[in-house]
Order: structure tokens, then sequence, then C-alpha cells
């Protein structure tokens, strides 16, 4: 049997069938990829801005189709209602709301617009609360940026002592509505880009949308390792049958004669 499987003809369809099922196994394996890709988050595109009017609304938030997209706003920072966001770093997708000295301040103050609504802007970030750049600018601004929605506060963990006058842990409609009472605030917040002033940049990312999953390149991946095992099925076959005719000869002197 041992010089049957080390035969050239046969030793040749053992180095056939490993190539068949190295090649069969990566094909799966890179359409399993293409499929475990497609279903991951993307980036969608990034259209021109629009009027942040038209994207929040007093009484709602942004929808989640919109969420990161850019806006551009003109009114007046209302200086007297600006407030700042503890325990934050200088990005939107950072976990917040977490004691720790690492941390700073959004700055979020309220654009009024032409229609008298508040717009809540985080115009930068501050290492501390007294940074002279906290200072709001005067008269008519022009603001773009992207829109977010407001947090959530259930994973928040609040200082044991409170949080100063003026500071809050996160950006929540329903709470700036209470803070700027008699005002109408619109849902969610912008974040502004560029920062206002000297304030530092608050990263925040473009718009993402889901990917699809694309059932088909499971499919295929399947296919291929099907087929990997159909491969070493039929070797199995014809290795088989190769021992058996061996051995048949051996034990029909009139066969190898004939042979």
């Amino acid at each position: 049997m041992l010089r049957t499987l080390l035969s050239p003809r046969v030793m040749g369809l053992h180095v056939l069938t490993i190539g068949v099922l190295v090649a069969f196994i990566l094909l799966g394996r890179w359409q399993l990829g293409v499929f475990e890709d497609s279903g991951k988050p993307r980036s969608a595109s990034d259209p021109a801005p629009v009027n942040v009017t038209a994207l929040a609304q007093v009484g709602g938030q942004p929808a989640g189709d919109v969420v990161g997209r850019r806006v551009a706003a003109d009114g007046e920072y209302d200086a007297a209602r600006q407030i700042l966001v503890a325990d934050r770093r200088p990005d939107v997708s950072a976990p917040g709301g977490n004691v720790s000295r690492d941390r700073g301040y959004w700055v979020l103050t309220p654009l009024r617009l032409d229609d008298g609504t508040l717009v809540p802007v985080v115009r930068g970030w501050v290492a501390t609360a007294g940074d002279p750049g906290t200072a709001v600018p005067p008269g008519r601004v022009a603001v773009s940026g992207r829109i977010r929605p407001q947090q959530g506060t259930d994973s928040v963990q609040r200082r044991p002592e409170g949080l100063p006058q003026g500071q809050v842990q996160t950006v929540s409609t329903g709470e700036l509505v209470n803070l700027w009472s008699g005002q109408k605030v619109r849902g969610g917040f912008v974040v502004a880009e560029p920062p206002s002033g000297s304030l530092t940049q608050v990263k925040v990312e473009p718009p993402v949308v889901g990917g699809t999953l694309t059932w088909r390149n499971l499919a295929y991946a399947a296919n291929w390792w099907i087929f990997a095992g159909f491969a070493v099925f039929m070797w199995f076959h014809f290795v088989r049958d190769a021992v058996r005719a061996d051995r048949d000869r051996e034990r029909s002197p009139e066969m190898v004669l004939e042979g």
C-alpha cells in the first residue's frame, strides 16, 4: 500500500489535490470576507451643507439618516445661556460622562436664529472651565458644523459632589429646555467646524450608514468549500481504486503477466 501511495502517478494526485484544496479554501475565505465587510457600517456621501432648520426641529430630534450631516446657520450667540458639558474629550464618539482628570469641557452655546429659536452649538473643547477661549464672540456670526442627536443619560457616571452651576454632563434637549426656560430649543446639537476662536476642535464623523449583507457572497463561500470537500472525496476514491488495483495484481500473477 505504501508503495502505491508513493508511486509517481499517485504522488501527482496528492500534489494536485493539495493545490486544489488550498485554492478552494482561500477562494471561500475571500468570499466570506466580502460577506462580512458588506455588513460593516461605512461612511455615506457627504452632501453640501443645508440650513440647520431643515434638520433640527423644535420638539423633535434629527433623524438617524441625517446624523453627521453638514449644516449652516446664521444668528447671534446667547452668551448669558452658555454652559459647559463636563467630563468630555474632544471627540464626539469617545466615551464621555465619566469622571476623569484627563477630560475637559465642551463649550455649549445657544445660537439664536432669526426666527427666535435656539440651536445648541458645541463651539469647541477646553481643558479647564476657566479657559479664556470660552468667551462668546459678540454680534452676528455664521456657524457651520455637523448635526448630532441629543445624548442619553443612562450610561453617565454622576459626580457624587454634583456639578457647579453652569455645567451639565450631557447635551440633552429636555435638560436644555429646562435650563433655557421660555425659549424654543431645536432638537439635537451642532458641533462647530471650525471651532470658535481658540477652542479645540471637537472631532465628529460624517454620516455613517449600516452595510447591507450580501448573502450571495456567503453562498459563494459555501460553494467553494463544498468543492473542496468534493475534491477530497475524489482523491480518496482514486487512491482507494489505485490501492485495490495494485493488491489485485499482487494476488493474481496471471494479471501481472497479461499486463
